[in-house]
Parts: structure tokens; C-alpha cells; sequence
């Protein structure tokens, strides 16, 4: 059986406002880095899914170990490369788990071990996933 594939659609016309439709939620994206409010730029919204998908896995795994997940704070900070001409992008994300759980310090390394192993997007994020980009023209605008 085919693993499912996930597609999104982002769209932005002359008011600058990038939106990108998914199957569940329309999403607004600052096109800068710069901040804007109540506007995420693009390296926000890799966190934030970097913090969703371990909040979801670690919920999860908690389960399976059999850990009371009270409650799971996430901060993840990614330091941005000083230039561009170099490697655009994260020069390294730093993240702080913070479970409330009354649960021995080994079985929470163990939680976090196996969230980290089960995690696609770290896995993404750590290991080159190959990308392939395409450019359509556009006959009537030509």
C-alpha cells in the first residue's frame, strides 16, 4: 500500500497576503522574515510544526510507555545563518521539553528518545530529503 502523500496550495496575488490552503485550514504567511503581527513568517511555521509534531507523538508515546502526561511544554528556538551566500536557513534549532509527569527521570528519556525517533519532521530536518521543484508557465500571461 502507498504511503499517503500531503499537498498544500499557496497563493498570493497583489496584496502580498500569502495564504496556503491545506485540507483542514487556510494559512496566512508573512513573506518576510520580518515581524508582522498575527502573521508568522515561514521559519515560525517550521517550528510551530516541528513543536505540533512532537506535542501529538509525545502524547502518543506517553501513552504507550504509560506515562500521566499532565500537561507538555515545547520551546524551540532556530538561530537563522548570518548570510544568505552561505546556507539560507537554520544554523541550528535548539528544543526544551518540558513534560509535567510523575514519572522517573529514565522513563522520560526514554519518551523523548522515542519521540525523537518517530518524528518525521526531525527526520526531515536532520537528514537530506530529496526536493524536487518545478516551474509551470503561465501561457496567457506571457
Amino acid at each position: 500500500m502507498k504511503a499517503p502523500s500531503i499537498n498544500v496550495l499557496g497563493y498570493t496575488g497583489q496584496n502580498s497576503q500569502f495564504v496556503v490552503k491545506t485540507s483542514n485550514a487556510d494559512l496566512r504567511i508573512n513573506q518576510s522574515t520580518q515581524y508582522v503581527p498575527q502573521t508568522p513568517n515561514p521559519y515560525e511555521y517550521i517550528l510551530a510544526g516541528f513543536a505540533g509534531c512532537i506535542n501529538a507523538l509525545g502524547q502518543i508515546v506517553a501513552v504507550e510507555l504509560g506515562i500521566a502526561l499532565k500537561s507538555l511544554q515545547i520551546e524551540i528556538t532556530g538561530n537563522l545563518t548570518g548570510s544568505q551566500k552561505e546556507r539560507p536557513g537554520f544554523d541550528s534549532i535548539e528544543i526544551t521539553l518540558k513534560p509535567a509527569a510523575a514519572a522517573p527521570l529514565a522513563t522520560l528519556q526514554k519518551w523523548m528518545k522515542e519521540v525523537q525517533f518517530r518524528s518525521p519532521v526531525y527526520e526531515n530536518l536532520v537528514n537530506n530529503t530529496p526536493v524536487s521543484l518545478s516551474l509551470y508557465e503561465d501561457a496567457a500571461v506571457v
